[in-house]
């Protein structure tokens, strides 16, 4: 029997030698022992697991040929099984089990299992460990492959042929090439530079690094080259982003009648997406044809991918469709090609059709949905994907992981991807960039500082990549002395060239307002890129400093470095004319960037800040009617001009046309509403707020508490303040506010004591709010505590603060100190504060103190008719009709106009 089987798998006929097989009532161990090693041999895992499921028979034989088999299947769970029923046979001590044991969880990313099950062995031999690393190696675990291959050789382990194949790509993948070298020269001297599966990974080594010349130096020492070096060389120039020389070396390996294979294909159709150029992509189709590969998966993959990324996504779907057997890799290429085309939606339906067809997902498929997950703002199906990840078992895969911290971070949801980090039991240099950057994005400084320095004592180090996601953070004053650590650490490790880094920099000292560090860096940089020019751009325009941003830009034009939007959007505010404006406007028609939305709403606010809303209005008709960024600026320039009443009208149009509102669009019509004081308007909005969801905005929330204060509607301003589940300052600011418009001051000054109860610190907003609330209810007691608190708190009172403390004083005919606070001002006082005095001395009858503010004021603004009027009316009040008279004279020969008065409140 033992014969008749081995001659049947030496016919081809291994079902007939498993029919046999299967038609003896007992068979014995050792022919069922054969059947099992006979179809391994012959790669027939799925069949020898049948077999051995049916008898369930076994010994210390068995076990290696079907853990083999699940390996080769990627099956885990039967793997496991296979496990249990090895340590309840007593057979968990066989080295060679143990081996199996090794690779079988290497191979299905179960690798802490394996280092587990390796652990176990008393003195592994070098194929343990081996497979160890190529399980590490292929789950993106390279640092801890690196660990291994240093315990090999620490354990006077030497290492083979296979060590080498699988510790070079970890080389290449970690940017370790002098270590790759090293294994080169040990490759030499051992001999096994003759294998073809060696020079492959070796030239990939030295294109990793860039060093395109000794990979292909590397490439011209073989003699007889195999296919597998010609794909290599041609990968290399593929990744290296040199189409050029990957089509040439591509047509040398034609003429010198090396028949290309799938690899070759999948090698070179990728480098296509760099030319941009879908002909040339039907012509190496065309070559798939022609040399019979048209139906191969790997090669239609390639092409399913290449035609997404040059746009054709349909190209995409037909070939995908044409397909019957379809692929884990296809599936993702056809995910990954409609995410990459932004569409998202239609990415979740490949995904549920490949759930339908029963096709088994890994970790790029889940890395894909969540991409569509972010860019959908799904934080719900993205939660659902993570359990999906972890009910089949792949969600340890490191990768993963990483696209999770970067989902969470999208949806703003910090707490989860801080949860999941300090869960991971490995991580790499993205996972600490990735939570690091998410950090900062939400303003949290202090958390991704302390990752910074837990990143280092673990031993990680650190690269460009986690300077420039942590300098952003260092946006504020008191930052400063952090980010110049930082700088300071990228100097000591040659980090200081990087021309990413040094823009990072400028932006850094800028915004810490350090502008000469901001403008040493810029000058001292070898090169520089048009961010470059941005960056120290952006920093002047955020400080004012219009004349610098001229300066450099007219700088930037002649160093020759053309412009982009960005460039334009930190020069318009600069214009002091609406000639310089048109000119901006003409060099964006130029250079081909008109077409940048916020560039279009920036000229929109230039020309609506110089009165010439014609143009605007015809920059806003010109562009894509379904731009709602262009419809906040057109409401958002209708509220500047107080034409609310047409800011409400574009709303209109905008909901008839079917174009939804995001929440800018809701805050301008807000503001329209509260410029128009119509309660029913305000109900109706509120109502349309409500209904589309907008009201859990905390920003569109606080506007409704400041309309309907300033609508009269207290009761709504409080309710709605009531069901607020997160309040910020802004929140008790306008709720003070709004007590104080109707003025009721007690009811303010109880929110401010609630507010500081709740723990939220008032600032000078909050303290702006309640010395209104006071002025208008007169409570000048608590009015002057509630100012001599601001110094307690740390807060320094602006003109504004001032303002209201002289108005509340004057108010209540306290005009001795009103006076003393005007004459101990740090600066000169405003207008609209003397002018409140200057009412103040109306009201009660002060006439030698309301003639030398009203003299101050003449000086401040001669052309203000307001302090002469305000004058004669004090004159008039006092009796002195003679002086009266003088100023009125005054006033005609000056030829000033009293500004007209008009309703705050809209007729229903």
């Amino acid at each position: 029997m033992d014969s008749s089987t081995m001659s049947c798998f030496h016919l081809g006929a291994s079902q007939l030698a498993i029919s046999t097989f299967q038609q003896i009532k007992r068979p014995s161990l050792g022919l069922q022992n054969l059947l099992i090693r006979c179809l391994c041999n012959h790669g027939l895992y799925q069949d020898l697991l049948c077999v051995y499921m049916k008898s369930r028979l076994s010994d210390d034989f068995t076990f290696p040929f079907v853990i083999k088999a699940c390996a080769a299947l990627g099956d885990a769970k039967i793997g496991k099984e296979v496990h249990g029923v090895v340590i309840r046979t007593g057979f968990e001590q066989n080295l060679v089990i143990q081996t199996t044991l090794v690779d079988l969880y290497a191979r299905t990313e179960c690798v802490e299992v394996a280092r587990q099950v390796i652990d176990r062995i008393p003195q592994p031999d070098l194929i343990p460990w081996n497979a160890l690393i190529a399980g590490y190696s292929s789950n993106g675990f390279d640092w801890e492959a690196l660990k291994v291959f240093r315990k090999i050789v620490f354990s006077d382990l030497k290492p083979n042929l296979s060590t080498l194949a699988s510790i070079v790509p970890v080389c290449t993948r970690l940017g370790c090439v002098n270590a790759g070298k090293s294994l080169h020269c040990f490759a030499v001297k051992s001999g096994f530079l003759s294998n073809d599966f060696l020079v492959p990974a070796l030239i990939s080594l030295y294109a990793g690094d860039g060093d395109l010349c000794g990979a292909r130096d590397l490439f011209d020492s073989v003699g007889d080259k195999s296919i597998a070096v010609w794909n290599a060389m041609i990968s290399a120039y593929t990744q290296r982003q040199e189409p050029v020389l990957a089509f040439e070396l591509f047509r040398l390996m034609l003429l010198v009648n090396i028949r290309p294979n799938l690899v070759t294909f999948v090698s070179i159709i990728p480098s296509l997406e760099s030319f941009t150029c879908l002909s040339l992509g039907e012509s190496i189709h065309a070559c798939v044809v022609k040399h019979g590969l048209e139906n191969q998966l790997p090669v239609v993959t390639a092409l399913v991918s290449m035609s997404a990324k040059l746009g054709c996504i349909d190209e995409s779907r037909y070939l995908f469709d044409q397909m019957p057997s379809k692929s884990l890799l296809l599936w993702n290429s056809m995910i990954s090609g409609y995410v990459h085309n932004g569409l998202w939606d239609l990415s979740l339906g490949v995904f549920c059709e490949m759930q339908v067809s029963r096709v088994g997902v890994d970790a790029v498929s889940i890395i894909s949905i969540l991409s569509a997950c972010s860019k959908l703002e799904a934080d719900l199906l993205g939660r659902s994907v993570h359990a999906f990840s972890i009910r089949k078992g792949i969600h340890s895969n490191l990768n993963l992981s990483n696209a999770l911290l970067a989902f969470y971070s999208d949806c703003h949801l910090l707490s989860y991807p801080i949860k999941l980090f300090h869960k991971m039991p490995l991580r790499n240099a993205i996972t600490w960039n990735t939570l690091i950057s998410a950090c900062v994005h939400h303003g949290e400084l202090e958390e991704a500082v302390a990752l910074y320095y837990q990143m280092q004592k673990e031993g990680f180090k650190l690269d460009l990549v986690t300077l420039t996601s942590i300098l952003p953070g260092c946006s504020e004053e008191e930052n400063l002395g952090q980010g110049m650590a930082f700088h300071g650490y990228a100097i000591k490790h040659g980090f200081a060239s990087d021309i990413s880094l040094l823009n990072s920099l400028i932006s850094m000292y800028c915004n810490c307002g350090d502008l000469h560090a901001g403008r040493l860096v810029f000058e001292t940089m070898p090169e520089r890129s048009v961010v470059s020019w941005n960056a120290l751009m952006t920093g002047f325009k955020n400080h004012d400093l219009q004349n610098e941003v001229i300066a450099v830009f007219s700088q930037m034009i002649r160093d020759d470095q053309r412009p982009n939007y960005v460039t334009l959007l930190n020069l318009l505010p600069a214009c002091y004319t609406q000639l310089q404006g048109k000119s901006i406007h003409a060099l964006a028609v130029r250079a081909g960037i008109l077409h940048e939305t916020p560039l279009l709403s920036s000229l929109m606010f230039m020309y609506a800040r110089f009165d010439n809303h014609d143009s605007c209005f015809l920059l806003f008709q010109t562009r894509k009617i379904e731009d709602i960024s262009l419809w906040n600026a057109i409401l958002s320039v209708q509220i500047q001009r107080k034409s609310s009443e047409n800011a409400v009208g574009f709303f209109t149009s905008l909901l008839r046309i079917g174009l939804e509102p995001d929440n800018v669009t809701l805050l301008n019509l807000v503001s329209a509403c509260a410029q128009l004081n119509s309660l029913i308007l305000s109900s109706s909005v509120m109502s349309y707020i409500i209904r589309k969801g907008f009201d859990k905005d905390l920003a569109i929330s606080n506007a409704l508490i400041d309309l309907h204060s300033r609508c009269g509607n207290i009761y709504t301003a409080r309710k709605l303040f009531d069901e607020l589940v997160k309040r910020d300052f802004v929140s008790w600011s306008v709720m003070i506010n709004g007590y104080g418009l109707n003025g009721n001051g007690e009811a303010a000054l109880d929110l401010f004591l609630q507010m500081k109860l709740s723990g939220m610190a008032p600032n000078g907003i909050t303290y702006l709010s309640v010395l209104s609330a006071c002025s208008h209810s007169g409570l000048v007691e608590q009015g002057r505590a509630v100012f001599k608190s601001m110094a307690e708190h740390g807060i320094t009172p602006q003109m504004k603060h001032y303002a209201c403390m002289v108005d509340l004083l004057g108010r209540t005919g306290n005009l001795t100190e009103a006076c003393d606070i005007v004459r101990g001002l740090p600066c000169k006082p405003s207008t609209s504060l003397l002018e409140s005095l200057l009412g103040a001395c109306r009201i009660h009858g002060s006439v030698e103190l309301g003639e030398k503010i009203a003299g101050l004021l003449s000086e401040l603004d001669p052309e203000n008719s307001r302090p002469h009027v305000m004058l004669h009316n004090i004159y008039a009040a006092a009796g002195r009709w003679t002086d009266a008279d003088r100023v009125r004279s005054r006033i005609e020969e000056r030829s000033l106009r009293k500004v007209p008065g008009f309703s705050l409140l809209m007729g229903n």
